[in-house]
């Protein structure tokens, strides 16, 4: 994996609404940035810096996250989830940097882990589990 080296980062832009919306069962009385919307948000920016940088074939999985959501956003504001890739273990467990931000304020912030997986091989596996 030459392309992909520790210190990579990406970041995507997202605007809170539908399923990344929760009232908090109505408790709240406004829809604000879910925590597992938001942990999604983070999860996809992961995985979408690891494939824009390995070999046709590859692609990654998640297996473990570490967050914190410190802050909230109502419905419609406009954020970014960060993404650095911090350490590669065993040539094939990406260990991530992950945020998500509304402007300047954090609203989450923690770590992520994926792992590298052949796509033909790991297809093969679960539909024979099927």
């Amino acid at each position: 994996m030459p392309d992909l080296t520790p210190g990579l980062t990406r970041s995507e832009d997202f605007v809170v609404e539908g399923i990344l919306l929760t009232d908090v069962g109505g408790t709240i009385g406004v829809s604000v940035l879910s925590t597992p919307g938001m942990i999604g948000r983070m999860e996809r920016n992961a995985a979408m810096l690891a494939i824009e940088h390995l070999p046709d074939g590859k692609a990654t999985v998640g297996f473990e996250v570490c967050i914190k959501h410190v802050a909230g956003a109502p419905e419609g504001a406009s954020c970014t989830a960060y993404a650095t890739l911090r350490e590669i273990v065993d040539g094939r467990k990406l260990r991530f940097d992950v945020e998500v931000r509304d402007g300047d304020r954090v609203l989450g912030v923690g770590t992520h882990e994926r792992r590298v997986i052949d796509v033909a091989g790991h297809a093969g596996a679960i539909s024979a589990q099927g």
